[in-house]
Order: C-alpha cells, then structure tokens, then sequence
C-alpha cells in the first residue's frame, strides 16, 4: 500500500471525486473509505472535499449539456422534466446521475438551483458512506 501525506490524500480525494461525477471512471468511494482508514481525523474534511468535487464534477456535466443540440430524449429527460432540479438529488446514482447532470444542462435548468441539489444529494451520500465505513472500522475491525 502507498503511504500517502493527508495533504496528498485530500488532493486525490478531490480529484477522483471530480471525475467520478463525469463520464470517467474515478472511484471516490474507494478513496474516501481508503483515506478515513488511515486518517480518521479527516472525517469531516474528507466529506468536504469530496462533495466539492463530486458537485464540480456534476457541473462539468450539466455544462456540457448545455452545449448538446436539442434533439434528445431519455429516461434520464423525462425524469428531469417531471421532477425538475429536485431529480439531481438523486444524481450520486452511478450512470444514472451522470445522465441526469447532463440532461439538467441541455433542458437549461436553473444552475443554481442545480448546483444546490447537486451538492445536498453528494453531501448527504459522502456523509452515509465515511459514517457507514468508520463505524464498522471501530466496530467490527
């Protein structure tokens, strides 16, 4: 295992939790469970972290649909024309979320509306993850 600063941590944290939230691959999950095992006193700093960069990542997203041409239809549409920016709670759904990040941006949602359901719905998921994971590290390991 590589030993890694928490500076350095936080700094990859940020990162793969900003392409998680694009169309690549980036596993925040796994760094976050990863970086609160070895440095448990970065709980809250590493929610944050993460959060800020799942939701820029979303961002990036609803930017790029912004640029798409209008001719698309989708689950991930209709859902958002029937729900709203209230659906981009759900947008830390894997594939599903990176769809309905995108879709937000082509239908012109409100981005700051967006920008606030994205960050409470990767918030409240970061916050269940890093709890979840440091209660069985104290309990069961």
């Amino acid at each position: 295992m590589f030993d890694v600063s928490p500076d350095a941590g936080l700094w990859g944290l940020l990162a793969s939790a900003f392409l998680s939230a694009t169309i690549l691959p980036g596993n925040s999950e796994v760094v976050l469970v990863a970086l609160l095992a070895k440095y448990p006193f970065l709980f809250w700093q590493a929610i944050a972290i993460a959060t800020v960069g799942n939701t820029l990542g979303g961002m990036t997203s609803y930017a790029a649909g912004r640029l798409l041409p209008r001719r698309i239809d989708n689950r991930a549409m209709r859902q958002l024309q029937r729900h709203g920016e209230w659906a981009l709670l759900f947008s830390w759904v894997p594939v599903v979320g990176d769809a309905l990040c995108v879709a937000a941006g082509w239908l012109r949602l409100n981005a700051w509306v967006s920008l606030a359901m994205l960050a409470i719905g990767k918030g409240v998921r970061y916050v269940l993850l890093a709890g979840g994971a440091s209660w069985i590290v104290a309990h069961l390991l």
